[in-house]
């Protein structure tokens, strides 16, 4: 985790995933709120390419921040607010 460089793109993902009805359009397949974000919303939502997106969002679930969830064939990202309380501690204490 400390080895990956910090990205402001990274970071507003982890802030819109917070509260993803408040900052994405409804998705066809699965709630917003309890599955997840699909990479084509984050992509849009950043105005990057989606395999832009794909990779920013495979890191944070890699580092244990995101929850990646299939539904109906599409992979849904969803913020892990424990494992991300967890860090932030880790940060607070001077780690």
């Amino acid at each position: 985790m400390f080895r990956t460089p910090v990205s402001d793109l990274r970071l507003r993902v982890l802030e819109w995933l917070r509260d993803p009805v408040a900052h994405f359009p409804p998705q066809p397949d699965g709630d917003l709120a309890e599955d997840g974000v699909t990479a084509v919303a984050v992509a849009a939502r950043l105005g990057v390419p989606r395999t832009v997106a794909d990779t920013h969002l495979g890191l944070l679930a890699d580092l244990g921040l995101l929850r990646a969830r299939s539904v109906r064939g599409r992979t849904h990202y969803r913020r892990d607010d424990m494992r991300t309380a967890e860090v932030a501690r880790l940060f607070e204490k001077g780690w």
